[in-house]
């Protein structure tokens, strides 16, 4: 069983910055592909970043592009999405998730089986 705990969010001011985890606790997340998704209400899900298993291989959306990097930490067990000038439209709540990988970045919610329960993100203008 993979679970997932994410962190690090929060109300903000329109400019700042956050950086969010995602922690696999007793194991690690070395096996996994990952991604970053949103949810802001009455909107569908989105992927904002994922990241393959090495962490060689990155993706952005285009509304984040520049301003959201994802990444590995040393520790293998967490991922992070380090989130600046953030914007009102950001406002979402976030959630992380994982996917047995050998290669690839994965876009689609439906291709992740094991997801996290969710950090609210406040951006306020």
């Amino acid at each position: 069983q993979v679970q997932l705990v994410e962190s690090g969010g929060g109300l903000v001011q329109a400019g700042d910055s956050l950086r969010l985890s995602c922690t696999r606790s007793g194991g690690t997340l070395s096996s996994y592909a990952m991604g970053w998704f949103r949810q802001a209400p009455g909107k569908e899900r989105e992927v904002v970043a994922a990241i393959s298993r090495s962490g060689r291989r990155t993706y952005s959306a285009d509304s984040v592009q520049g301003r959201f990097n994802i990444s590995r930490g040393s520790a293998l067990n967490t991922v992070y999405l380090q989130m600046s000038t953030l914007k009102p439209e950001d406002t979402a709540i976030y959630y992380c998730a994982a996917k047995e990988s050998v290669v690839g970045v994965y876009r689609q919610s439906s291709e992740y089986r094991y997801w996290g329960q969710g950090t609210q993100v406040t951006v306020s203008s």
